[in-house]
């Protein structure tokens, strides 16, 4: 009896060490993962829920960005020349055979002239496989602070303005949570690498 006792309240704490195991283990699986070219996050983190439409004027929230990983950059069409150059990257990335399940999304901070024929226009020249997002500052307000873009209004000499922004491409998993970072400047064949091991391991 009193072995039976034992080993009922042993399996308890057998459960709770296993389990306690495999987060652990979890846990340093994603931090033991080295990039080239980006950092990893510890954790991923969940986006806030937020609302915005895309290039063909339908709505896109959170649910959007499940069901498969995605490559998310902010810019604006008016943009000479980082915007495009990253934006041609990322079309590329996703001609690759292993990174055919990328989602790249482009969305823009200049929702002013940014309107959705612009952004239509301006996400097909890339091939066709990007996704174009707009909203109003206020509706971009809690993917942009959940991801920490930083982007402001510079006025022009002689009327006008651009769009200061970051710059960085941003890697989420298949859940739609933030897992990792890219920074530029970036390489293709480095992106490649580590695009395509944060796929294998499923981050």
């Amino acid at each position: 009896m009193a072995k039976r006792s034992s080993a009922l309240y042993l399996f308890p704490l057998l459960l709770a060490a296993a389990a306690a195991g495999y987060m652990v283990s979890r846990q340093l699986s994603h931090q033991s993962l080295q990039l080239t070219a980006g950092t990893a996050l510890p954790e991923p983190r969940p986006l806030p829920t937020f609302q915005l439409y895309d290039h063909h004027g339908a709505a896109f929230g959170n649910a959007g960005l499940a069901g498969r990983p995605s490559l998310v950059f902010f810019g604006f069409t008016h943009c000479p020349d980082v915007c495009p150059t990253t934006l041609a990257v990322m079309a590329q990335l996703v001609r690759e055979p292993a990174l055919s399940t990328l989602h790249p999304v482009f969305v823009t901070v200049d929702p002013e002239r940014d309107d959705q024929q612009s952004l239509a226009q301006y996400v097909s020249a890339f091939g066709g496989a990007i996704t174009g997002l707009r909203g109003t500052e206020e509706q971009m307000a809690p993917l942009l602070n959940g991801l920490g873009v930083a982007h402001a209004i510079l006025p022009l000499p002689g009327g006008g303005y651009t769009v200061d922004h970051s710059a960085a491409l941003y890697f989420l998993d298949a859940r739609g949570a933030w897992s990792a970072v890219f920074t530029p400047p970036f390489s293709l064949p480095a992106l490649k690498q580590d695009l395509t091991a944060l796929l294998a391991t499923g981050h």
